[in-house]
């Protein structure tokens, strides 16, 4: 864990419950420079503790799927880290 360096991108104005505080303890992690939340949808299944999971690499980085209760939310993350290294440091976040 190094300086913060990463941004968190205010681009909308609703977010999952609890989100925000993952990812700010998220751009604190070396070699994430910007997470983006992006669009906010409802899912059918119940999620009762949030869960945050990779699901397709975008240019710079990965696209995360965010869920909580019956709410889903995509997050853009531009960094250098891999695949592997993004699931541990997302996985490190969500113990904190």
């Amino acid at each position: 864990m190094g300086n913060a360096n990463g941004r968190l991108v205010w681009n909308h104005s609703t977010h999952i419950p609890g989100l925000i505080p993952v990812l700010e303890r998220l751009t604190r992690v070396d070699g994430i420079q910007t997470i983006t939340p992006g669009v906010i949808g409802r899912v059918k299944g119940h999620s009762p503790k949030m869960q945050i999971r990779i699901s397709v690499p975008i240019r710079g980085g990965f696209k995360l799927i965010a869920r909580q209760g019956k709410t889903v939310q995509e997050v853009f993350i531009l960094t250098t880290l891999s695949q592997d290294e993004l699931v541990t440091a997302v996985t490190n976040v969500l113990k904190q």
